[in-house]
């Protein structure tokens, strides 16, 4: 990578982590912390938690399309100051209706669409999975540095504290946005990035991304209620608040160990059998926490939990991304984040429904049959070889765009393509044995007859 395309991965990175804090960083302490609200009630909570799933759910594919629209940085621009309002609002929220609703302004800023469409437009077609892949690993790290840091501020400015600070890294996000993240430089294809709604009308009748859709969807749920148990099973338990973070970490850690396992059997097991195995995982953690009675055997079943999740969490998006077909990457992955947010506000609304009439032990069982369900739902689901996807512009120089397409299915490894006029471009989806170069030298030499 170039340096331009260096401090675009690396400063649109640190703006996503900033948007997946706001959802995870308060869901270790939020259980605990708004007890001190005189309104409080856990339903209540339950909302405050999934209320930025909703309009992240409701958002995540009309700004990604707005930011074809009016541009990538007016967009994100708009969305970091609605997540620095939202921010703000939550903070200085003396009651729970004032916190539901910072919560909800935070989720306006749906800019997952807008960042990456950026990424695409300022790097170079060859170096593009690099940038996409460092902006991945910086969510993947969001994460567990959120249940690292969310405690520890809590711990010296309490629950308002969290929220002063996101609004602060979401302000200092518009100065990065407009002084370090490059300016776009091309228009990227867009039909691997961005949705559209003919796209989605298509994609939602299909049968095998349906089923990856409500399993991202169920394992944000789960993810949720198990937020809204552990940290008062913790303090239950004699863990304060404040200390909660010195298990979290030994947790994660040996469970990324976990996930190591299984992403090492990938090429020795089919994906639906790991998924299997990851969903059991889940069942097996909710099973063993509803009856821990000592901190060691819940921070083992923690383990087990984190182990499936993470698994579950990494895969899921790249099982959708090679089952879609070509040029509908964009909505297929629009699609999926909806999924993905909407399942964090069920989480919410149902945990905190459960909480008020059910024990933990009780709401951990009604999750155990929810993934019950969730291992009939994707029982049939097809396992899928992994593809590769690539792009080729130029083809609006072509009077017989039917040539082309002929031959290009023509070559060895090629799958699907989809020819885009609007966008001068034809996306390919191919096995390792598509040969790129051959590809881009037949373009160039039909272009010339």
């Amino acid at each position: 990578m170039n340096a331009t395309e260096l401090r675009a991965a690396l400063s649109l990175a640190f703006i996503y982590v900033l948007r997946m804090l706001g959802l995870f960083m308060v869901m270790p302490v939020l259980a605990i912390l708004a007890k001190e609200y005189p309104d409080y009630s856990v339903l209540m909570v339950g909302i405050a938690i999934g209320g930025y799933g909703l309009t992240q759910a409701l958002l995540q594919i009309p700004m990604g399309m707005l930011s074809d629209k009016f541009g990538r940085k007016p967009v994100i621009v708009v969305g970091l100051l609605m997540f620095c309002l939202g921010s703000l609002i939550a903070g200085f929220a003396d009651n729970m209706w004032m916190l539901v609703l910072g919560r909800i302004l935070q989720g306006t800023g749906a800019i997952a669409g807008a960042i990456m469409a950026l990424a695409a437009d300022v790097s170079r077609e060859n170096q593009r999975p690099k940038v996409m892949a460092i902006i991945g690993i910086a969510i993947g790290f969001s994460f567990y540095l959120a249940l690292m840091i969310g405690p520890m501020i809590s711990n010296v400015w309490g629950l308002s504290g969290i929220f002063f600070v996101t609004a602060l890294l979401a302000f200092l996000c518009v100065f990065i946005v407009g002084f370090v993240v490059p300016s776009q430089q091309n228009s990227a294809p867009s039909g691997d990035t961005l949705p559209t709604w003919k796209d989605l009308g298509n994609l939602f009748g299909d049968k095998q991304i349906q089923k990856l859709n409500i399993s991202v969807c169920l394992l944000h749920m789960m993810i949720t209620l198990f937020f809204m148990q552990l940290p008062v099973m913790l303090q239950q338990m004699g863990l304060l608040i404040d200390s909660q973070w010195q298990l979290y970490l030994p947790v994660l850690l040996i469970s990324i160990v976990g996930l190591t396992i299984l992403m090492g059997l990938n090429r020795k097991v089919s994906q639906k059998v790991l998924m299997l195995v990851s969903i059991f995982l889940l069942i097996i953690a909710c099973a063993g926490l509803s009856w821990s009675s000592t901190l060691f055997s819940l921070a083992g079943f923690a383990v087990i939990f984190f182990t499936g999740f993470n698994y579950l969490e990494a895969n899921l998006p790249a099982w959708v991304s090679s089952i879609a077909p070509a040029g509908k990457k964009g909505s297929a992955m629009g699609m999926y984040a909806s999924f993905q947010f909407f399942g964090a506000f069920l989480g919410g609304m149902l945990a905190g429904f459960l909480n008020q009439y059910f024990s933990p032990s009780q709401v951990l069982m009604f999750a155990i049959a929810i993934l019950f369900i969730w291992t009939g739902i994707i029982y049939n689901l097809k396992t899928v070889n992994k593809y590769r996807r690539y792009t080729l512009s130029g083809i609006n120089r072509f009077q017989d765009l039917d040539s082309l397409r002929k031959q290009l299915l023509a070559m060895p490894g090629v799958v699907d393509l989809a020819l885009v006029t609007e966008e001068d471009s034809v996306y390919v989806k191919a096995t390792a044995e598509f040969d790129l170069r051959q590809a881009q030298q037949l373009v160039l030499k039909t272009a010339q007859q």
